[in-house]
């Protein structure tokens, strides 16, 4: 996120310095807070994980709403925007790594139903092929980054029926609980809305910005 903000105020703007900074205090925010078992409070409502994460979506949408913000995220690079979602391979590692410990959900798992995975193995291509320099493809990108926010959303579901406050029981063997914990919180917290901003970003530049100067 940094280079994508550097890329698109200059060496010098403030831009960058201005997201790395928000970026390392949500961090410490939401690291402290997991630290101190805030989260595990699971009969106050609304949920406080699900709280923090609507508090990223607004700060997305409100940077897409603000027109200064949404000029300056026409000029991030997509192909950075692309290659950012291969953080989705060893994320969905750690997952499989948490259900064979007994901490999350087989369905949240690439064992189970959970495809996500295929969405940072195709991202290098998708980089290099379809925004980067040996050739481009507005509507294949675009079909790209739908099919791949699909895969988003679907584990994203699946994550939080699989929570304590919607588990059931009837279609996985574990609650999902890993995420109310340091450093998994980081996940639905922190890599998921970057990951859900990047393709936001990118289906903007796609379709209202045509023409795109890539390195």
């Amino acid at each position: 996120m940094y280079y994508a903000a550097l890329r698109a105020g200059g060496e010098k703007s403030n831009a960058p310095v201005i997201v790395t900074t928000f970026i390392a205090i949500w961090l410490f925010i939401i690291s402290i807070l997991s630290l101190q078992d805030f989260y595990l409070d699971f009969e106050f409502f609304p949920p406080k994980l699900f709280v923090f994460l609507a508090i990223m979506l607004a700060v997305i949408v409100g940077l897409f709403v603000h027109p200064k913000s949404r000029a300056f995220i026409g000029q991030m690079p997509i192909t950075t925007l692309t290659y950012l979602h291969i953080v989705r391979v060893p994320v969905e590692i750690v997952l499989w790594w948490l259900f064979i410990n007994g901490a999350v959900a087989e369905s949240m798992t690439f064992q189970g139903v959970n495809y996500d995975i295929l969405s940072g193995i195709s991202a290098p291509f998708a980089g290099l092929f379809l925004v980067g320099m040996k050739s481009k493809s507005n509507l294949a990108a675009i079909m790209w980054n739908a099919l791949t926010l699909a895969l988003l959303v679907n584990i994203v579901t699946r994550a939080i029926s699989a929570t304590p406050y919607f588990y059931d029981g009837s279609e996985a063997m574990q609650t999902n609980i890993a995420v109310f914990y340091f450093p998994y919180v980081l996940l639905p917290l922190f890599v998921v809305p970057v990951v859900f901003f990047c393709h936001v970003a990118s289906f903007y530049k796609l379709i209202f910005i045509k023409e795109e100067e890539e390195d």
